[in-house]
């Protein structure tokens, strides 16, 4: 089940071409709420709208606003443009896209023809927060590489949900942005991650390609779990494909919870059972007792057997964020309030940054 409430629009607070954020009276409170253009629509001043009140009344962190479902002041129009991919498939919000694997796309023939992504690097990360210090890093250093940018399904579902993935397009930090699954928004929408792939490498000619879900990772405190656990396909994906997988591990010791306490069990879960091939995991070089403890959860769990780990410094991280001015937050925490975190973007950075020598 859904709650439910009529709403009246009070303020535009922020207008996107793909989302709206507002301010709605219900009864005679006012709250803040958000509107997806392609969905249900432009909202104005005064309109009256059905909204989703779910989030709000189980006081979510993230998500944890009002959407709206219908604007009874603006009703639906005929539909236009091109696409028989659907998308919120057999939901009411469910919507046509045009997919670049379908025969009326453009692109059609670069899916058709594809035979191997022929060692082209992708970035494979899990939270959302992971996005913009490592492509920062990238584009801080060598300011002509094209970086496109896969969201998946298993956060946000709304491209235009993320203020990060606008900052990082405005500021050109980001070249292209690809939506799959039923993740939708991007520049170019895919059904799956095997076509997200080919479409940065065919179709956008990108130097590199970087993976991450959309904001808000879904965790239970199980070992299987969170929403991440995608990490381990997407490496199997790019090795399927002829690709160079480059693991983002998720470290920390700023985080309460002893099961995230230096390398995350979600990474362990990944690298050790749920990836079946081999990738390239960058680990940061951090003081000595960090570090040890790293290592020890690697021996522990028998991570070098299976995979490249890769030790690397993390100079530059720092620099980067600050040129580009971006306040990026994981958890609430910053690069000062959590910085092995942000390090170990440095690491992949300085990684990546080699394989272009």
């Amino acid at each position: 089940m859904i709650s439910y409430e009529n709403g009246i629009v009070k303020s535009i607070e922020e207008k996107y071409k793909d989302v709206t954020w507002i301010q709605v009276e219900i009864g005679n409170k006012i709250s803040k709420a958000i509107n997806y253009n392609q969905i249900t629509g432009e909202v104005e001043l005064d309109d009256i709208v059905v909204l989703n009140t779910t989030a709000v009344n189980l006081r979510l962190g993230t998500g944890g606003q009002h959407f709206v479902m219908y604007n009874h002041s603006n009703p639906s129009k005929q539909l236009n443009g091109k696409g028989h991919i659907m998308k919120n498939r057999y939901t009411p919000n469910q919507m046509r896209f045009l997919t670049v694997e379908e025969e009326d796309s453009p692109y059609h023939d670069s899916i058709k023809n594809f035979k191997t992504l022929n060692k082209h690097p992708v970035i494979i990360g899990t939270l959302h927060s992971m996005l913009a210090p490592i492509a920062a890093m990238m584009k801080y250093n060598k300011r002509d590489i094209k970086i496109n940018y896969i969201m998946t399904d298993s956060g946000a579902l709304p491209i235009g949900f993320s203020n990060t993935v606008r900052d990082l397009k405005n500021k050109k930090i980001i070249d292209n942005t690809i939506t799959i699954g039923h993740a939708f928004g991007g520049d170019f929408e895919c059904t799956n991650i095997y076509t997200g792939l080919i479409a940065s490498k065919e179709i956008l000619k990108g130097d590199l390609t970087i993976i991450t879900m959309g904001p808000g990772i879904v965790g239970t405190g199980t070992k299987y779990g969170f929403s991440g656990i995608d990490q381990g396909t997407q490496i199997d994906a790019v090795n399927t494909l002829g690709g160079d997988p480059i693991v983002v591990p998720r470290i920390s010791f700023k985080d309460k919870r002893d099961r995230h306490n230096g390398l995350s069990h979600h990474s362990i879960t990944v690298l050790k059972e749920i990836a079946k091939t081999k990738s390239n995991v960058v680990l940061p070089k951090l003081k000595k007792i960090n570090s040890d403890k790293i290592k020890k959860q690697i021996d522990e769990n028998d991570l070098n057997k299976k995979h490249n780990l890769i030790f690397e410094n993390t100079e530059g991280i720092d620099e980067a964020l600050d040129f580009f001015e971006l306040d990026i937050k994981t958890m609430g925490r910053n690069i000062h309030s959590d910085n092995e975190y942000f390090q170990t973007f440095g690491a992949v950075g300085n990684y990546v940054l080699k394989l272009f020598k």
